[in-house]
């Protein structure tokens, strides 16, 4: 596993952990983790209030561009203090496939915090579609008439000064190549490699992928067919790809989609930095393996165990553990009562959040009464140059703040309580065979997970005490979905562990502070 480090100072608080401080425990946790560290980005003097931070900036650029997982912070304070900033780039983050972990804590920092968080990135993808309905509906009128509606231009074509798609004759060629080499029996990679080694760049300057050839296969525009949401018009653009060709190639896809889905689906362990071995407190990872029969089995394996330094743990059965958590997850949130406790707690935790749009609120206001001032005044007929200036300085100022009003309100949405019960409504009924729906509840509601021996620890971002299950009723709770926690679970009321750190010879205190 790849991952990145991240430190930042203030220089307005000479308290905080140095630097040097702050990149030395991080690479502990990193070499303890098996965690092979590729870069480094510093923030010197920036307060993490504000996300206009350069190097932070630059990684999240970076994130997108598959070189590494995991993203570690001396604490996650350094990564974010505004909670909606924070649950912004961790979404993004997540969408590159890039997690956030903290070298000196397990999971952030609790209370109403920690759900608010985990369900604001929920429903910022929950109500993403809805969001981008108002958003796009400049864009309907360009695609109406086909014209690019921004974005990276397509490879193979250009965009013309009227904002039209042309055929690019210097590239084209190359997409022509990519589906008859497909037809005749190439596979993605060989293609790939036949471009690379050619000294072909794709659209950005960078070499060709399997998942760049995979969408350039699919992509119906090689055909003509102008796309947008749900405006479609076939000949809209010029084609560079015979249609029967296109439709070879859709088939071959077809046919070996099955089988490479279902592998990547098996092969996806989504529990990843959130189990931990209860024996050693390190991360537990995936593996697989093939037995004399050619099956292949997969589980999760300490990695301490796995890089034999002292921990003995043994390997757990990815599938029976995930389905476990799922349920766990699941058969908590069917208390409607604690539910709508939950909601109440988060929307008078929103209220106070939002301390910034309170405050121009109040600028508004004060804005607006020296605004009436002004004009009684006129109306009794004090009025002077230096008046009419001043009524205009506050007309000005009033349409800034209103400016700014709309700004926060956007980039830091308030949440009615019918969209919090919606989401957790949707949770409830999740379908939990559904591999994209088994990661988002795992994602948005689970803090972690400490396997021991014979029993399990279950901490869930929502919960103010640990779920605690024998390994037994695990695997009876595994077998099926959506089913019952077994009736001999106990509920346990610990808020913190501690781990010890053997190289370091001292002891690490992960807060679990629950709701």
């Amino acid at each position: 596993m790849n991952g990145v480090i991240y430190a930042r100072y203030s220089s307005d608080n000479q308290r905080e952990e140095s630097i040097e401080g702050q990149l030395r425990e991080c690479k502990v946790f990193a070499e303890k983790n098996n965690i092979r560290i590729v870069d480094t980005y510093i923030d010197r003097a920036f307060s993490a209030k504000t996300d206009n931070r350069p190097s932070f900036q630059k990684m999240i650029r970076d994130s997108s561009k598959n070189q590494f997982d995991v993203i570690i912070v001396w604490k996650l304070d350094r990564f974010a203090r505004n909670r909606y900033d924070s649950a912004h780039y961790k979404a993004q983050l997540r969408r590159n496939g890039v997690k956030v972990v903290s070298a000196t804590e397990a999971i952030s920092e609790g209370a109403e915090g920690i759900i608010l968080e985990s369900v604001l990135e929920g429903m910022a993808e929950y109500y993403s579609a809805e969001l981008a309905e108002k958003v796009i509906r400049g864009q309907t009128e360009n695609a109406m008439k086909c014209k690019f509606n921004g974005g990276p231009v397509t490879f193979g074509y250009y965009i013309d000064d009227e904002q039209h798609f042309q055929i690019d004759e210097e590239t084209a060629p190359y997409i022509t190549h990519i589906y008859n080499a497909y037809d005749s029996g190439m596979t993605m990679k060989e293609i790939a490699e036949d471009l690379n080694n050619n000294g072909v760049s794709n659209s950005r300057g960078g070499r060709f992928t399997i998942n760049i050839i995979s969408k350039i296969l699919s992509n119906r525009r090689y055909i003509g067919e102008y796309r947008f949401r749900d405006i479609v018009v076939p000949d809209g653009i010029p084609a560079i790809v015979d249609k029967d060709l296109f439709d070879r190639v859709q088939a071959s896809l077809e046919k070996n989609k099955h089988a490479s889905a279902k592998y990547k689906a098996d092969d996806e362990y989504i529990l990843t930095t959130k189990l931990y071995c209860g024996n050693c407190k390190s991360f537990m990872v995936g593996e697989s393996g093939t037995n004399h029969q050619g099956l292949t089995y997969r589980y999760y394996k300490c990695i301490d165990a796995k890089r034999g330094r002292g921990c003995k743990k043994k390997a757990v059965k990815k599938d029976y553990i995930e389905n476990a958590v799922l349920n766990a997850v699941v058969a908590s949130l069917t208390n409607d009562d604690y539910i709508n406790q939950l909601i109440d707690a988060l929307l008078e935790y929103q209220e106070s959040e939002n301390v910034d749009l309170k405050m121009l609120q109040q600028q508004l206001s004060k804005t607006n009464k020296k605004i009436d001032n002004m004009l009684n005044a006129i109306e009794q007929g004090i009025i002077t140059d230096s008046t009419k200036q001043r009524l205009q300085e506050l007309e000005s100022k009033k349409k800034d703040i209103e400016i700014q009003i709309a700004q926060e309100e956007i980039s830091k949405p308030k949440y009615t309580r019918e969209q919090y019960k919606q989401f957790f409504n949707n949770a409830k009924v999740a379908d939990l065979k559904d591999q994209a729906q088994r990661k988002a509840l795992i994602n948005y509601f689970v803090n972690a997970v400490l396997l021991y021996d014979d029993y399990a620890l279950f901490y869930l971002n929502y919960k103010e005490h640990a779920l605690k299950l024998k390994l037994s009723d695990i695997e009876k709770s595994s077998d099926t979905l959506l089913n019952a926690l077994p009736a001999g679970g106990d509920i346990i009321d610990v808020t913190a562990f501690s781990i010890q750190n053997s190289r370091k010879k001292s002891k690490i205190v992960l807060n679990l502070l629950l709701i």
